[in-house]
């Protein structure tokens, strides 16, 4: 079976780095000059770090290495995955620099039709024919940035409006009047940096997002409570299970004075009183749909007035002054602009399906209708890898990709596509409800990242046992504990394939 995989990020590479090991052909296309996706080097900002800590985010057969620091630079980060690649020799199914333009079905929907060119190009493109496709082209791919009116008058007079993956160069904002747009990761780390050469740093936010330090006062690492089972299950699931019922039954008033006491620690050790920061709602919203650390020096910055916050604002318009470029905000505040940078949020779509294929795709609101967040209810031959975004967005795409495999290789007995359809249509509900529709089309699951993950591996028998999942309730939940997954999958469903040899391999 050929296997075209579009993405060679985290969820690209392992799931090749799988499906090779059980004994598929595949080929990888990314349109970047680099392995990395989010973290390749023409995405990433000054300032560019992870959220987790290096012993938490990595796949599950290849650590982070030791010598890396805590949090490890978006550099480091794309090392790592190069070393991924040469690690389980993958460089020979990488096309690098080669955009997929369109993929679609045919022969009765039995195959792949994929055109793809050199990026850049405008050559004709290369067709070739494919079994099955996997979908990893990334849900933080596609930068949004708001259509802010006087734009084009802005730009002509010299004014720059930039997603934030597409500043890279420092320099260029030396001595310059600064907008930064979010309050988000990106928004708020590349604030750090350009205020350290810009003449002047505005962050406008038009909400303010719960903030964990990555040591709570100072001491507590926050993968001690929240890359926990227990700092999981002090979110309501879908469906709650075990100790999860008490918490949210009987021990509910526990539960909120422990999400509460932290909530008050981040705020007096952040300062967010004192600085008219401190968000609405509680901070149990910190988890509602997205989870964001509090960049190292940015409140402190704050206080010392090199970056000034506008909170629950935003730009009304861009426009052109006496004084030169300039953002008008909606309370009439003019700040002085040379440099507007969005950290604003991404389009969750697939560029190179038609709006038929996507309308097959999604539900009637625009969301992704995945079974397990992997499996089109109605395309047939097609697989997604990394749109279950979490806090271990690694591991679950790698055990996403385990899944795709065992699939293939007749591992799974599916339920029925009405039971498939309705689940995940309850699921949908569920996110949209809890999250206030910010589930990035039904692919961001924070903050159950391990429920996912889970779900997916009870459905193939493959889960790690009870003591190991015990230990996860209070220990930050190690990738290395789900290295032998993969084998395991392989040689269970050797007997549907008779391939002997891709288990000698995977072993």
């Amino acid at each position: 079976m050929r296997i075209a995989i579009v993405g060679a990020g985290f969820a690209g590479l392992s799931a090749a780095k799988v499906l090779r090991q059980s004994g598929f052909d595949v080929t990888v296309f990314d349109k970047t000059p680099d392995v990395g996706g989010v973290w390749s080097r023409t995405r990433r900002y000054p300032g560019l770090r992870t959220q987790n800590n290096k012993g938490t985010y990595h796949l599950s057969d290849l650590p982070m290495p030791a010598h890396y620091p805590e949090w490890p630079t978006g550099e480091q980060v794309q090392r790592y995955l190069e070393s991924y690649v040469d690690t389980f020799g993958l460089d020979a199914v990488l096309r690098l620099s080669t955009e997929v333009l369109s993929a679609e079905l045919v022969d009765g929907e039995t195959e792949w039709l994929i055109a793809s060119r050199p990026t850049g190009s405008q050559d004709p493109p290369t067709w070739e024919r494919y079994d099955h496709l996997v979908v990893a082209n990334g849900i933080f791919s596609d930068p949004v940035v708001p259509p802010f009116p006087g734009r084009a008058e802005f730009t002509a007079a010299g004014g720059r409006v930039l997603a934030s993956g597409e500043f890279h160069d420092l320099e260029t904002a030396r001595g310059r009047n600064v907008v930064v747009v979010g309050y988000g990761k990106s928004s708020c780390d590349v604030a750090i940096p350009l205020s350290d050469v810009a003449a002047q740093t505005h962050l406008v936010a038009r909400e303010l997002l719960w903030k964990m330090p990555k040591k709570l006062a100072g001491a507590v690492n926050y993968k001690y409570l929240l890359l926990t089972r227990m700092g999981e299950a002090l979110f309501r699931y879908l469906s709650p299970k075990g100790f999860e019922r008490f918490l949210h039954g009987p021990g509910n008033g526990l539960r909120r004075r422990m999400l509460d006491s932290v909530g008050s620690v981040a705020t007096r050790q952040l300062k967010l009183r004192e600085l008219g920061l401190v968000p609405n709602g509680t901070f149990e919203d910190i988890a509602r749909s997205t989870v964001s650390l509090a960049t190292d020096g940015f409140f402190e910055r704050v206080a010392e007035g090199r970056i000034v916050v506008h909170r629950d604002r935003v730009i009304s318009e861009l426009l052109v002054d006496d004084g030169g470029t300039a953002a008008r905000l909606a309370d009439g505040t003019v700040l002085p602009a040379d440099l507007v940078i969005c950290g604003t949020g991404f389009r969750q779509h697939v560029p190179f399906f038609d709006a038929a294929l996507h309308a097959r795709l999604e539900d009637g609101s625009g969301n992704f209708m995945l079974y397990r967040q992997i499996l089109p209810i109605d395309v047939p031959h097609l697989t997604f890898a990394g749109y279950n975004s979490s806090f271990f967005s690694p591991l679950g795409a790698e055990m996403a990709a385990v899944w795709t495999a065992a699939h293939l290789r007749g591992g799974i007995t599916l339920p029925s596509r009405e039971r498939m359809r309705e689940e995940v249509r309850t699921r949908l509900e569920w996110m949209t409800a809890r999250t206030k529709g910010h589930h990035a089309r039904g692919t961001n699951i924070i903050p159950f990242s391990m429920h996912n993950i889970d779900e997916v591996l009870d459905e193939l028998g493959l889960n790690l046992g009870r003591l190991a999942r015990a230990r996860q309730w209070l220990a930050p939940v190690d990738p290395r504990s789900y290295r032998r997954v993969t084998p395991r999958m392989i040689q269970r469903t050797a007997a549907a394939t008779g391939d002997r040899s891709s288990v000698r391999e995977a072993v």
